[in-house]
Parts: structure tokens; C-alpha cells; sequence
């Protein structure tokens, strides 16, 4: 489905915290963009932020509820939602009833109910619910689908993907995430956080395009870090490390992995495989067969200008995540302005959401495999 092609777009923003403002700065540089309506629970942040954008907005701020009065609006094309998690899910489900599309922060649900609802309501209101997962954005993962499309690595057999990032000062802090993500702890044993890794994996090996997620198994270690991090008498129920594997429709492997309170360098892994040859990011290398010399890795460097994607061809590499956060709202400003259909549609957002809840069940099954829906019925 395209988005009905409008030379403005208007769009409103709740959840006005880090993330937000970040997003409410990065879209306010987007020719064609409107700026209508501002919402946060916070007053001052709500403020904050009509500072910023030239024009009057309408703003909310009186409790939790005060969304769903922006969202009846009738000068929004596009809400976008910067919420914690539990959030997300009614927030978008909430825009999309009242005629809105909606761009909403990763995860997009929690639970496969809210995978589902998401779905449904999309298709009835004909109104589209974008993650925004700027991942798939990042200037290797678009020059590696552009390998992966030109067949350079073959036909594909397998993937990787992880959100290995040490947030634990992050879980304890007084302010931002830190209000509510160590919560997800305490009572949920899974992955609790797949999109950044599982999207880019997602559109290599075509999910939605010809394949689909068929079934994962997932175990958990022990949580230890947390608690020895802080010696907090907290309980928590999730462990360090999540690992899970999930096969394809079409046999197709993929390991996603999940720790965020083990002291360790950032990674998100990033590898895909063929019959010719693979890749690997943390740090970015390939081997090709017949063109790599002996069995050593190489750099992506000689690759770069055959594949370099256009999206990257004017970038602002200044802004966020190293700019994929700027090629990501562009591109998406772009589709709506031109009548194009997004990138990333309610079932990449259901699926990609979907091993959260999956690999909770899994594990508490003890690591049983479980089918993945399908969230697009056959279609």
C-alpha cells in the first residue's frame, strides 16, 4: 500500500524525552515537514520542545491519556511515538484508529496480542505502522543488501544478528531509560530488545519479500551481572545472555542474541551468508570466493564504491548513530511526499517485534522450540 503522495507532511510527536527531541530535531531539518501537535507527560519537555519548532504546535501535557486527544486531530498525517516500551503498541494501534499513520520506536509490541492488534488495525484503518529501525539504514547494512541483491555472496544459507550493548549504568540511572527499562528485568526471561540486530538480517534474507520466520527456540543464561553490578537486592528474572535461533520458511538459519548487562563491547554481529562467500561486521569484513586471497579476511573498502547504497550519497554522517538516524526520517518523509510505499510496513513491525515475546515463551518452556505467526496469512 502507498501513502497518499502530499507535498507537506504533517506530524505530531509523543514522548519528547532523549529520543524524542532527538527525533523532533532530526525531522525539523527534513524539507516539507510540519511540525502540529507536541506531547509528553512532562510539561517542561513539551515546552522544551515547542522551542524549537518554528511554528506554533498544539501541545499536551495533562497525564497519561492526553495522547489520545492529540491523536483525534485532523492536521496529522504521521504520529510518532518515542515512548517507553509499553507504550508503543496502544499508542500506534490509538494514531492508526483515528485515521494516522504512525512511526513508533523499537520494539513496536510487547506481546504477540499487540503484534496482532497492530496488524489488524493497520488493515482496517488502511493506515500504515512504521518501526523506526534506523538499523536498517546504517551505511553497512545498506551496502551489504546491495551486495546481497547483486548476489556477491550467492545463495544464501544463514545469518547472525545481536544487541550486545553494556547498559547497565544506563538501567540504574535516575532519569531517562533508566525510569523504566530495568523494570523489563525483573519480570521477563527472553530477548527483550531483537529489532536492531534481527531488521537489517530481516531484509537480507528477504522476510516479507518471499520468506518468512517459521519457528525459534531460545535459552537464557543466569542473570548474575545486574545485581553484582550494583549489589541491589533486586530479583531479576532475566538472564545476561539471551540466545535464540530461528529457521526460515525456507530452511534458512538465524542466530539472534541478546545481553546488555555483561561488561563488553558493543555488538550487533551483522553477518549473512551464501555459497560464495560472507560477511561480518564488529569490526566490517568479507570473504568472497576466488576474489579474497587466501583464508583471510578483507576490508569492505574495495567494495564501497560498486556498492556504496544511494541513500548514502548525501547523507549528513554527523547526525545520530553515525547517520543513519537522518538517512532513516528522510527516507521516510520522502515515501510519504512522493506516494511511495515505506520500506518497512505493520508486518516487518509484528515480526520483528515477535521474538520478545517468543523467546520468553520458549524459554519458560524450557527452550522448547514455538512457531513464529505469520502475520501476513499467507500473503
Amino acid at each position: 500500500m502507498r501513502f497518499a503522495p502530499t507535498e507537506h507532511v504533517r506530524l505530531a510527536f509523543i514522548g519528547l524525552g532523549g529520543r524524542g527531541s532527538f527525533l523532533l530535531a532530526t525531522f525539523l531539518g527534513i524539507e516539507g515537514v510540519q511540525i502540529t501537535a507536541l506531547c509528553d507527560i512532562v510539561e517542561d519537555k513539551v515546552r522544551r520542545a515547542q522551542a524549537v519548532v518554528s511554528q506554533p504546535a498544539a501541545l499536551y501535557f495533562n497525564g497519561e491519556r492526553d495522547f489520545e486527544n492529540l491523536c483525534r486531530r485532523e492536521d496529522i498525517d504521521l504520529v510518532v511515538i518515542a515512548t517507553p516500551w509499553k507504550w508503543h503498541a496502544e499508542m500506534a494501534i490509538t494514531a492508526m484508529q483515528q485515521g494516522k499513520h504512525a512511526a513508533v520506536e523499537v520494539p513496536a509490541a510487547r506481546t504477540l496480542k499487540e503484534c496482532w492488534v497492530l496488524v489488524d488495525t493497520s488493515e482496517r484503518a488502511r493506515k500504515h505502522c512504521v518501526m523506526l529501525e534506523n538499523y536498517c539504514y546504517g551505511y553497512n547494512e545498506l551496502l551489504v543488501l546491495n551486495m546481497v541483491r547483486a548476489g556477491l555472496l550467492g545463495e544464501l544459507t544463514h545469518a547472525a544478528a545481536a544487541y550486545q550493548h553494556d547498559l547497565r549504568s544506563v538501567l540504574f540511572s535516575s532519569s531517562g531509560e533508566g525510569l523504566w527499562r530495568r523494570a523489563e528485568h525483573l519480570h521477563r526471561n527472553g530477548n527483550l530488545y531483537p529489532t536492531h540486530g534481527l531488521g537489517p538480517v530481516a531484509r537480507y534474507l528477504n522476510i516479507h519479500r518471499g520468506d518468512r520466520f517459521e519457528s525459534l527456540v531460545s535459552m537464557s543464561s543466569p542473570s548474575s551481572a545486574l545485581a553484582a553490578y550494583r549489589r541491589s537486592s533486586e530479583s531479576y528474572a532475566c538472564g545476561d545472555q539471551n540466545t535464540s535461533l530461528i529457521k526460515t520458511a525456507k530452511g534458512l538459519l538465524i542466530r539472534l542474541e541478546h545481553n546488555v548487562t555483561t561488561p563488553e563491547p558493543y555488538d550487533r554481529v551483522n553477518l549473512v551468508a551464501g555459497t560464495r562467500g560472507v560477511f561480518r561486521d564488529y569490526p566490517p569484513r568479507i570473504f568472497i570466493d576466488g576474489q579474497t586471497k587466501g583464508d583471510q579476511w578483507e576490508s569492505i573498502d574495495r567494495y564501497k564504491p560498486e556498492f556504496e547504497h544511494p541513500l548514502w550519497a548525501k547523507a549528513d554522517r554527523q547526525s545520530g548513530h553515525g547517520g543513519m538516524d537522518g538517512v532513516m526520517c528522510r527516507r521516510l518523509i520522502d515515501c510519504m511526499r512522493q506516494g511511495l510505499p515505506p520500506d518497512m510496513d505493520v508486518y516487518d513491525a509484528a515480526a520483528w517485534s515477535a521474538p520478545g515475546p517468543l523467546s520468553e515463551l520458549s524459554v519458560a518452556r524450557g527452550s522448547a522450540p514455538v512457531r513464529f505467526p505469520d502475520f501476513t496469512r499467507g500473503g
